[in-house]
């Protein structure tokens, strides 16, 4: 029993000498080299906590009771040196490290650092291990069902950027989105590096001290993205909502109005392609509901003794009622990397409110009310004609955009007499576009879509 009890003490003296140097190059790495320590801090907390219990169960590592005596005040000393240990180490995870811009490291002392990190790892038992290591990677795992996936990524990051927009820079509030291809053989992406490659971007804008276009971040983003996550393809969205100053109709008051401007990029081993695009609000007057009243119209003053001159006079200069909607307008034009066009959200914005009935004001008097009313009832449209009058602007006022150049525009109509809305779209190439207005083509087969274009 004796002779048990002196060999067990000489494990316990085994064993807590390893334990003691391996907390002694711990606090030499954490109190005396930070410069590494954001490369192994996710793993210290984590093995500290591993260290405690192992000193709890240390008796029962070696197979010793605590009939030791010496081995219990040990065993106590250690776990006060280890809590200590773990107070340091989570008020230093507080400090404010050196940029990884201006911060230089020492390669000599990084692995002189790293070489004692992998001997006490050995020690415990860990196996040979690498300080960049947090881990085993469970997304590179393969998945039980191996199937691709389309879109894998994240919705809704919010976020203050600085845009470069209509010859100045501002802040805007951005929704982004941030999506990758993945492959059966991966169980998932790392969805941590879409928030890290978001905010890199956002700190080269800042740090760069000039604003990107919506579109030019967002194409650096899925640039990145791709990159990081081994991607074929990265696709990126950005909607920032920005405001624009200008004046009533008639009034001239001032009145600020809020639109949504639009970055999308997608890169993939062939390229990157991105668009800019505008939302933007305004009224329409059904053109049917408005000839119903003006047939009923005609009938009544015809009964009345009105000539068929005096009544088309009448109707002409006299608005006809008709119902009205809110529209939705959305318009999206797109180029490839080899084009240096930069499109101006500002002539997407007047195309998209020129297309409805009449603009709309967040601010007005009375002449302005009178003045959008009797201009959307002179000009009444369906939400198909909305649609038809963006493509037309686009090829009107973008007379400098390649064959290969897309457009996308969309309108959707808030009824005002139905429960349901009414929705009209239209995509396809500048060349596409061009064929069928201008030279009276028919489309063949299906046109170029979004997706079509993006991913060509």
């Amino acid at each position: 029993m004796a002779v048990a009890v002196c060999v067990g003490s000489r494990l316990v003296d085994q064993l807590d000498a390893l334990l003691l140097e391996q907390a002694v190059q711990l606090v030499h790495l954490v109190g005396g080299e930070l410069e590494v320590f954001d490369c192994v801090r996710e793993r210290s907390g984590c093995d500290v906590a591993a260290l405690l219990g192992l000193c709890q169960q240390r008796s029962q590592v070696v197979g010793v009771s605590d009939r030791v005596g010496a081995s219990r005040r040990f065993r106590a000393r250690w776990r006060h040196r280890l809590q200590n240990l773990h107070l340091r180490l989570l008020s230093s995870r507080q400090r404010r490290l050196p940029s990884h811009a201006t911060r230089q490291i020492d390669s000599t002392r990084h692995k002189r650092a790293a070489s004692r990190w992998n001997r006490g790892a050995r020690l415990l038992g860990m196996g040979d291990t690498s300080m960049s290591e947090r881990g085993p990677d469970v997304q590179a795992q393969r998945p039980e069902v191996a199937i691709g996936l389309s879109r894998v990524g994240l919705t809704g990051v919010e976020k203050v950027i600085r845009i470069a927009q209509s010859g100045s820079e501002q802040l805007f509030s951005a929704s982004i989105e941030c999506f990758v291809d993945l492959g059966p053989d991966q169980k998932g992406a790392h969805m941590s590096r879409f928030e890290e490659v978001v905010n890199d971007a956002i700190g080269e804008v800042i740090v760069g001290g000039s604003g990107f276009r919506a579109e030019q971040l967002a194409q650096r983003v899925a640039e990145l993205v791709r990159v990081r996550q081994g991607a074929r393809r990265a696709e990126v969205t950005i909607a920032a909502r920005y405001p624009e100053h200008r004046p009533a109709p008639l009034s001239g008051i001032n009145t600020q109005e809020i639109y949504t401007l639009f970055g999308v990029a997608v890169a993939s081993e062939r390229g990157t392609r991105r668009l800019v695009g505008v939302a933007a609000q305004g009224i329409t007057a059904c053109p049917c509901a408005q000839e119903l009243v003006a047939d009923h119209a005609r009938r009544q003053l015809d009964e009345d003794g009105f000539s068929a001159y005096e009544i088309e006079r009448i109707l002409g200069i006299v608005p006809v009622a008709t119902h009205n909607q809110r529209g939705l307008g959305t318009l999206h034009v797109g180029v490839t990397e080899a084009e240096p066009l930069e499109i101006e959200a500002a002539t997407l914005l007047r195309i998209v409110e020129g297309s409805m009935s009449s603009e709309i004001y967040e601010l007005m008097k009375r002449s302005d009310e009178a003045a959008v009313v009797m201009r959307a009832h002179a000009r009444p449209r369906f939400v198909e004609d909305c649609v038809r009058e963006m493509i037309s602007g686009v090829l009107t006022e973008l007379p400098q955009l390649p064959q290969d150049a897309f457009v996308s525009a969309r309108q959707e109509n808030l009824e005002t007499i139905h429960q349901h809305n009414v929705l009209a779209e239209r995509e396809g190439t500048i060349g596409e576009l061009r064929a069928e207005l201008e030279l009276a083509l028919e489309p063949v087969g299906r046109t170029t879509s979004l997706r079509d274009w993006l991913d060509a």
